[in-house]
């Protein structure tokens, strides 16, 4: 049998051609992306190496943020949305915020014979937090403070010139003011601006010489300077209520497992005092920058501010370091006198710090930095967003990065502890508000000073809770179960106080004299009655 062949199909002309062509081009573009990938990671280890370009000098009296900008541009940026307009529950406004003594009335009654009780109000972004206290009824219409300047401008050059005065310095310069940092010089000029009336320390802000023409509103918000070196931009500590605080905490019996520096410390010579700036770690650091300001501390005039952390940070601890003080004429240390009842009692701050140091984020190595100021990226540097506001407005940066769980779900989590905390919180107002009337009765039944001094012990630490967890800003998410523990203690406390007042505005209760018969309980061998 013969088989055919099937003639094959002829090759059209030019296919070779083509053919060629298009491994060429193939292999023009892969040249093309692999060139491109080795200059981008050129740049990018380029970028690495020099993380900015310095074209404007900054120094240690430059305060205004927008010099630094342009050496720093990407975190400058971010800065400057802490003055979002856009208002959520979890912060941003373009005005005044809402009043929490309107949405909160029982906050009057809580801070009856002190400023808060006039204006209070929600919270905003960093770039507020001088001008909003400039213009709050607190100052403009009561006698605040200067001391309260620590942690809402950008003071510390402030600080330098007033201590540099102090020891007799005639004519303080920039230049001068620029040489060095000058620790003494900053702590004695703390101590000076501590004793100032808030016009009259605000008015120093706006003297110190900052190298540039001298022009109204020259006093500026927290900002770069406050937490970074101007020449290498490592992030450091400059409050020195703080240095001050962290120095009495590392020499206290507080634990503190959450702070590994402190331990080191205590295990060393002991030749010095606790220094952040040197023994922190960096991750430490991206906390302490924070816990600067977003703490407990006394910063009326009557003495020099201080952090009450020589006992612990509890909140029972600071109340037993309140307890013990003194203020520096020998009197018994107390905030202010409460204006209904008369009784002395404390003012908690915003004690985000000492909350947090109660929870499981702490314990598990988390900064304050770690959440509130995630990581971007930009090019080929890791940059820590200066947009300084709630996990919950990125929770993929802020949380995802630790949680692999579905952003709704951790979203339903945290609002979960935080209605149940503003539940608790309500109870203990309730709570505390009740103390109040019960008290008012029995002074206007007749009772004693003498008498109710048992009472006022208790309101005092009723409040004292109550005020520590509703000023403070994470609605008990940094420590829910503290948090709960310390809400049950107020509800306690005032609900004693309430039943001591009760008793004394009621008649004495005469004394029974009919006797009692014995009740037996049922052993196996008792009958069960029928």
């Amino acid at each position: 049998m013969t088989t055919e062949k099937t003639p094959s199909t002829p090759r059209p002309a030019g296919t070779s051609f083509f053919a060629l062509a298009g491994l060429m081009l193939l292999f023009a573009v892969v040249t093309f992306g692999v060139v491109a990938l080795l200059m981008s990671i050129y740049e990018r280890k380029h970028e690495a190496r020099a993380p900015f370009v310095r074209v404007a000098e900054v120094n240690e009296v430059t305060t205004d943020p927008q010099p630094w900008g342009l050496n720093w541009p990407d975190q400058y940026d971010t800065y400057l949305l802490t003055v979002d307009s856009e208002e959520s529950e979890y912060g941003g406004s373009e005005a005044l915020t809402a009043s929490k003594l309107e949405e909160h009335p029982w906050l009057k009654r809580l801070y009856a014979g002190y400023a808060f009780s006039i204006d209070y109000r929600e919270a905003r972004g960093h770039a507020y937090m001088l001008s909003d206290q400039e213009v709050t009824k607190r100052v403009t219409e009561r006698k605040q403070g200067g001391a309260c300047l620590h942690c809402h401008a950008s003071i510390i050059p402030t600080y330098r010139r007033l201590g540099l005065e102090e020891e007799g310095e005639t004519d303080v310069t920039a230049e001068t003011l620029a040489a060095d940092f000058n620790w003494p010089a900053v702590m004695a000029g703390f101590k000076k601006m501590s004793t100032l009336e808030y016009a009259d320390a605000h008015a120093e802000i706006e003297k110190t010489p900052d190298g540039t023409p001298k022009t109204p509103g020259n006093a500026h918000p927290v900002s770069c300077i406050d937490c970074h070196d101007p020449e290498t931009m490592q992030i450091r500590v400059t409050r020195p209520g703080f240095v001050n605080g962290i120095a009495a905490l590392a020499k206290s019996d507080d634990p503190v497992v959450h702070l590994p520096s402190i331990h080191r410390w205590r295990q060393g010579k002991r030749e010095r005092d606790y220094d952040p700036n040197q023994d922190a770690s960096r991750q430490e650091m991206r906390t302490f920058v924070c816990a600067q300001c977003h703490v407990e501390y006394y910063c009326a005039n009557k003495e020099t501010l201080f952090f009450p952390w020589g006992g612990g940070l509890k909140v029972e601890e600071i109340e037993k370091t309140y307890d013990e003080h003194k203020f520096p004429d020998g009197s018994d240390f107390y905030d202010y006198k409460h204006g209904e009842t008369g009784a002395p009692v404390y003012k908690a701050q915003h004690p985000e710090f000492e909350l947090w140091s109660q929870g499981i984020h702490a314990r598990s190595g988390v900064s304050c930095a770690d959440c509130h100021m995630p990581y971007e990226r930009k090019g080929a540097m890791k940059v820590s967003s200066h947009n300084v506001r709630s996990p919950m407005l990125s929770v993929n940066r802020s949380c995802q990065q630790c949680h692999n769980v579905n952003e709704n779900e951790l979203k339903y989590r945290v609002e979960g502890i935080q209605e149940r905390t503003k539940a608790l919180i309500d109870r203990a107002a309730a709570a505390m508000t009740d103390m109040l009337d019960a008290i008012r009765d029995a002074k206007a039944a007749g009772a004693t000073e003498e008498q109710l001094a048992p009472v006022y012990a208790l309101q005092k630490k009723g409040m004292w809770r109550l005020d520590f967890i509703s000023s403070e800003n994470s609605k008990g998410f940094h420590a829910s179960q503290e948090s709960a523990r310390i809400l049950g203690e107020s509800i306690d406390y005032c609900r004693q106080a309430e039943a001591m007042a009760l008793k004394l505005r009621a008649p004495e209760a005469p004394e029974s004299t009919e006797e009692v018969d014995e009740v037996k309980g049922i052993t196996p061998d008792d009958k069960a009655p029928k």
